[in-house]
């Protein structure tokens, strides 16, 4: 009996690492895709785009792996306290990912529109929305993988920050279209970028919340 205590333990423990290294080669999977979503839309690169699009399958396969994983490890050994807080906040993770790379895939969607039309300057307007939505994701992967409940608690102002920025950018590219008709199916396609990082900076920040959850035991805004 105490041999098969021991392996029911060895094989629980090595599941929960199973899931983490999971939820983190999630991460780096939709990073790289984020990346090449973003070297698409700045570069002009419809080569890019279709790459992007095509990262996304992985993604997602990773996505229900990992919820086969943790709905397996809730089943079979009903974890408590910590060891349940990591299971379900890597799934919720997991699902902000997925949310993420959503994303990311409808930037590289509207930046095969723009790439198919003339530039239009404006496209600069999106830069620091995308330098601060992919600072916001990265970081909040490090409260992920590290447990930097400090850094978890910046994520929610500097989302503030983004989100102001997005509306910033939406407001001027609607003021242009104002004054210049031919060009307005780019503007609108700009606009949809942004918001896409407006989003990607809440998923970001949720995923920074629930990593705060499962090692403090309490809600960040508490």
């Amino acid at each position: 009996m105490p041999d098969q205590t021991k392996h029911i333990i060895s094989h629980y423990d090595a599941a929960l690492y199973a899931l983490r290294d999971d939820v983190v080669m999630m991460f780096k999977l939709t990073d790289r895709l984020l990346e090449t979503a973003l070297a698409a839309l700045l570069n002009r690169d419809s080569e890019l785009c279709k790459q992007a699009i095509a990262q996304e399958d992985e993604i997602k396969t990773f996505g229900k792996k990992i919820d086969r994983e943790g709905l397996s490890l809730l089943v079979l050994f009903h974890p408590v306290a910590t060891d349940m807080r990591l299971v379900v906040s890597g799934m919720k993770v997991s699902a902000n990912l997925a949310h993420i790379s959503d994303q990311s895939v409808i930037i590289a969607r509207r930046a095969q529109c723009l790439n198919s039309r003339p530039l239009v300057t404006q496209i600069e307007l999106v830069e620091p929305a995308h330098r601060q939505a992919v600072s916001i994701f990265r970081d909040s992967m490090r409260v992920f993988a590290e447990g930097d409940c400090e850094l978890a608690h910046v994520l929610k102002p500097r989302d503030e920050e983004l989100d102001k920025l997005t509306t910033n950018i939406s407001e001027e590219l609607v003021s242009r279209a104002t004054l210049d008709a031919e060009n307005v199916p780019s503007y609108l396609d700009l606009i949809f970028v942004s918001r896409a990082l407006k989003r990607i900076g809440d998923h970001a920040t949720n995923i920074g919340g629930d990593s705060f959850w499962r090692d403090q035991a309490m809600d960040i805004s508490t």
